[in-house]
């Protein structure tokens, strides 16, 4: 099942997330949904978030899904970003890859099964 997540970053100038090896660097609309694009379709965060952790052989593998049809735009919103995702993976992945992105810096405002 796919949904679609409606999320802003009203302050985008400090939508990072903690660490910079998996932190969004984005300016701009574009870029910022660029960078979810990759996270959400590639295991490359996954990778090196997995090699960070105490146990990296213990770290559920399911955690490392992707989603090679997720579809990411975005939108300038007056002095924020709106971005619109279209993914089929658990919103509890998608919501670690944007802490990892964003931080705190991230709001959902919706979600539509689709």
């Amino acid at each position: 099942m796919r949904s679609r997540y409606f999320i802003s970053l009203p302050e985008p100038s400090t939508a990072r997330g903690s660490d910079p090896d998996l932190s969004s660097m984005a300016n701009g609309a574009e870029a910022f949904a660029r960078d979810v694009q990759q996270v959400l379709s590639s295991t490359h965060a996954f990778d090196r978030w997995r090699a960070k952790q105490s146990e990296p052989d213990d770290v559920d593998p399911g955690l490392g899904g992707i989603d090679l049809e997720a579809k990411v735009t975005g939108s300038q919103a007056d002095l924020g970003i709106d971005l619109v995702i279209e993914t089929a993976l658990a919103s509890n992945i998608l919501q670690q890859r944007l802490r990892w992105l964003f931080g705190n810096g991230w709001r959902l405002r919706d979600v539509a099964q689709i």
